[in-house]
């Protein structure tokens, strides 16, 4: 890696360490200050994200992330990176304690700013996913109508988060698809110096 892919890839690593331990100063600190954040549970800007992530940290949620290999591609001040990763989060399901394990990519877009790379935008892409009660003695029965409202990538996780009460995005992209085509594109044109339209108002 060049000195520029390297700084990226360890700002990669450092939003995991620093989101799921709790590190709000320095998490805050890798966003762009137009940084703009897509989650299943949540579409805002970064300082949004920031304080709703602080806050059900705060109220005991149970989600941590788990990073693989990278790609990082720049040109000039803008780079656009995919990080594989692994989400993992646990909550009760119908009564039963469960884990929800999904596997995906970061795919993300990075503006150079003063010298230091910033995220600017973070758009998870969710591949595969499972559930599974904590206790191997448990069973749990799942509504076939919820579960069905939502992409293959992120069914089971979809599940649990509107079990717990969020509003849970339909449509984000995952291994194929016009969801990851559009995301690719804009990609393509934001590192030819386009204007970042990924970037919502």
């Amino acid at each position: 890696m060049n000195p520029d892919q390297t700084e990226i890839r360890q700002a990669i690593e450092e939003w995991v360490i620093y989101r799921d331990s709790g590190d709000w100063d320095r998490f805050a600190e890798l966003w762009h200050k137009d940084g703009y954040m897509v989650a299943t549970w949540f579409k805002a800007k970064a300082s949004d994200f920031v304080a709703r992530a602080r806050r059900a940290w705060g109220e005991g949620f149970t989600s941590f992330h788990v990073l693989g290999g990278s790609a990082v591609t720049v040109n000039g001040s803008r780079a656009v990176s995919q990080s594989r990763m692994q989400i993992i989060q646990r909550a009760p399901v119908h009564g039963v304690i469960v884990d929800v394990m999904c596997l995906g990519r970061f795919w993300d877009a990075w503006e150079k700013v003063d010298g230091q790379w910033k995220l600017l935008f973070r758009q998870p892409v969710y591949e595969l996913d499972t559930m599974a009660p904590v206790d191997l003695s448990a069973s749990i029965s799942l509504d076939p109508e919820l579960l069905a409202r939502f992409p293959m990538g992120y069914r089971h996780l979809a599940y649990l988060q509107t079990e717990m009460g969020f509003d849970v995005v339909p449509n984000l992209p995952g291994t194929r698809g016009p969801e990851i085509e559009a995301l690719q594109a804009l990609g393509r044109s934001f590192l030819a110096g386009e204007p970042p339209a990924f970037v919502q108002p």
